[in-house]
């Protein structure tokens, strides 16, 4: 009997999928709606984390998307250091990590790239390049008036390090969403107490937050699969010149 072929998506990827959906509608009719714009949002940026989650460039290419109508909903809240680091680091960020993903595909499948350990002198790099925009953006943010400076600012440190790493292709690009999310679920928290219209919003990021960690788990068994074709492949071509010789 023949097999068939394996679905793209596993049954709990599809579970994990469904359910943020449901989630994310269920509080949008939950909080009257909350605008068209906040729930397109919400499922496109849902969307892409599952695709992100497989290392498939469509997920960055969702992200932009998401990323234009995130910065809008921002801006509706005065919330303009979200506004600003989705318009002006998220999205460019992922148009070069779109770019990035498809030029690394995994041994020529365009629909997973191909994974990177990152080198110790990567890591300070980020860390410095994470503390100079911080600092630059708290000011900035605080010349704006921007609502909730603190954890505004927060939010922009944890962004910057998930787009690095996701450009830089590390499985710890989720963790660097994930700790984005929860300072995120906290801002729009507060927004939800002043506005129940945005308790999508909110919800969206819970979400977010159980995808991302998704991610990193899915990324992290990518990485030692990777890793270990890669070493069967060195097995085999040393004894294939063994044999030539």
């Amino acid at each position: 009997m023949e097999n068939r072929k394996q679905a793209y998506f596993s049954k709990q990827e599809k579970a994990l999928w469904l359910g943020s959906v449901l989630a994310i509608a269920g509080s949008f009719y939950l909080a009257e709606g909350g605008g068209t714009l906040t729930l397109a949002a919400s499922l496109v940026g849902v969307t892409s984390l599952i695709f992100c989650a497989k290392g498939n460039p469509v997920g960055q290419l969702l992200m932009i998307v998401f990323s234009l109508f995130y910065g809008m909903i921002s801006l509706s809240f005065r919330y303009y250091g979200e506004m600003l680091t989705y318009l002006g680091m998220t999205l460019p960020m992922a148009v070069f990590s779109l770019a990035a993903w498809m030029k690394n595909p995994y041994q020529g499948n365009a629909a997973e790239v191909e994974i990177r350990r990152l080198p110790r002198a990567e890591w300070l790099w980020m860390a410095a390049l994470s503390a100079l925009v911080t600092a630059a953006f708290y000011f900035i943010l605080a010349y704006f008036q921007t609502a909730n400076l603190l954890p505004s600012t927060i939010s922009v440190t944890t962004s910057f390090a998930a787009v690095f790493l996701t450009f830089r292709r590390s499985p710890y690009y989720a963790l660097g969403y994930a700790a984005n999310d929860i300072v995120l679920i906290v801002l729009w928290a507060m927004a939800t107490a002043k506005d129940p219209s945005y308790l999508s919003v909110t919800v969206c990021f819970i979400t977010f937050l159980v995808n991302d960690l998704y991610g990193f788990f899915n990324w992290r068994r990518m990485e030692k699969r990777q890793a270990a074709e890669a070493a069967r492949r060195e097995v085999s071509q040393k004894s294939f010149f063994n044999r030539e010789r």
